[in-house]
């Protein structure tokens, strides 16, 4: 893991990784909202990526000042399907955050997501580097789904998508698919594009009944109902940075 100890004593960050130190997002989101004109240094609208900021000084995100957080936390939930992945959401729809903010007093936001529709596993953190570090394209963490289908699936569904299938352009190919049954299928996913597995589905005319991911790297469902999460141990989150390749 990161010795987050070490990065404190630094004199200081450029923004966006100070951001994420803070909790308030990822580095990559966290460019984002200071690129949309959101965050403050000392009563400044910063707007450059490169800015330097120090623990002296005062960021404001939407107005609300952020602090490093001495407490790391890294939770795994179990998302009900009807939950949207981001911190908040214009459309007024059901936050997945939202289902943790009784429990952690902490500003979490997810690692990757899951669509709307989806449910399943998802961790939430406020370790930027655990969260770039897992989300980094080269990390290539197996993400595991059980599928239930509206219609028999194709007997040559599975092979094809371990083969690869091109749709609107786009590559997709899964690392293992196997045929449960005559309705339901296991996946094994490394990439991660958006909504992957529905479009392979869709571009066979195969209807999703249920989409549910049961396995993020090395973490199981392991019992969580819907709606329940927990707090990964120590040596979960140390197992599932050392699944992830070293970035060149």
């Amino acid at each position: 893991m990161p010795d987050n100890q070490n990065q404190r004593t630094k004199d200081s960050w450029r923004l966006q990784h100070y951001m994420a130190l803070c909790g308030v997002a990822s580095r990559r989101a966290s460019e984002a909202i200071i690129l949309e004109g959101r965050v403050t240094v000392n009563g400044e609208t910063a707007r450059e990526l490169g800015t330097k900021v120090s623990a002296s000084d005062r960021v404001l995100v939407d107005g609300k000042e952020i602090f490093m957080e001495e407490t790391k936390r890294y939770v795994l939930l179990n998302k009900p399907a009807g939950y949207v992945c981001s911190l908040s959401d214009e459309k007024g729809r059901p936050v997945a955050a939202d289902l943790l903010k009784d429990a952690y007093s902490e500003r979490l936001y997810n690692v990757g997501r899951l669509d709307m529709f989806s449910s399943g596993l998802i961790l939430f953190t406020n370790d930027g580097d655990f969260a770039r570090t897992l989300s980094h394209p080269s990390a290539e963490l197996e993400k595991e789904y059980i599928v239930d289908s509206s219609v028999p699936l194709p007997r040559n569904l599975a092979e094809d998508f371990m083969k690869g299938v091109r749709v609107d352009g786009v590559f997709y190919r899964c690392r293992d698919a196997v045929e449960l049954n005559s309705h339901r299928m296991r996946i094994v996913l490394i990439e991660g594009k958006n909504r992957e597995i529905r479009k392979v589905f869709e571009s066979r005319e195969i209807g999703i009944k249920r989409l549910m991911r049961v396995r993020i790297g090395n973490v199981g469902v392991s019992g969580l109902q819907f709606g329940q999460f927990r707090d990964l141990t120590s040596v979960e989150v140390q197992s599932l940075l050392k699944l992830c390749r070293k970035e060149d």
